[in-house]
């Protein structure tokens, strides 16, 4: 079913806007799937902040004319589905861990920073953890240092005979009752 000039200009604001908000493109060729692959890739990037969408190349193109994704243009060709995340690594990571489960997904290039990616670039933005395990694992770094001080401190009051203070303190305490 073919788009008339306003559904097409439609398609094109619609997903200029998801570019605009942006940081990642992965695109994918779809050839073979059924509807019911489909429908869970697209219930996997819902669930996961990506925006998943069948267009026409020639819409995307416009789409993304005079953004970061421009570079991607060349790459546009054949019966793609585009994922666009606002999270760095969001829709590669979704496209790349369907991929992997679905050989009929095949990965054909995407954009990131405003340089293009080929399939192998695609895969290797998917490999890298999500924000918030990145966010987690810099916290745990922060925190070792204070706790492993903490622990020599513990060590260096017990050697010291620190059991003695704790049980006066109790002593004290007792009489008050």
């Amino acid at each position: 079913m073919s788009l008339n000039r306003n559904e097409k200009a439609a398609v094109i604001s619609d997903v200029s806007a998801q570019a605009a908000r942006s940081q990642t493109l992965a695109l994918a060729e779809y050839r073979g799937l059924t509807v019911e692959h489909l429908n869970k890739l697209r219930k996997d990037a819902r669930e996961k902040g990506v925006y998943l969408h069948v267009l026409k190349n020639t819409l995307a193109r416009r789409a993304v004319a005079g953004t970061p994704f421009e570079v991607a243009s060349e790459s546009m060709a054949g019966p793609l589905i585009y994922g666009f995340s606002e999270d760095a690594v969001a829709a590669a990571k979704v496209i790349a861990d369907f991929s992997k489960g679905n050989d009929k997904l095949v990965i054909k290039g995407g954009a990131y920073a405003g340089k293009a990616l080929d399939a192998n670039g695609v895969k290797a933005l998917a490999a890298i953890p999500s924000r918030e395990v990145l966010i987690s694992q810099i916290a745990g770094l922060l925190k070792s240092p204070i706790q492993r001080f903490a622990a020599v401190l513990a060590a260096v009051v017990e050697k010291q005979g620190g059991g003695a203070a704790p049980a006066a303190a109790q002593a004290e305490a007792a009489p008050a009752a």
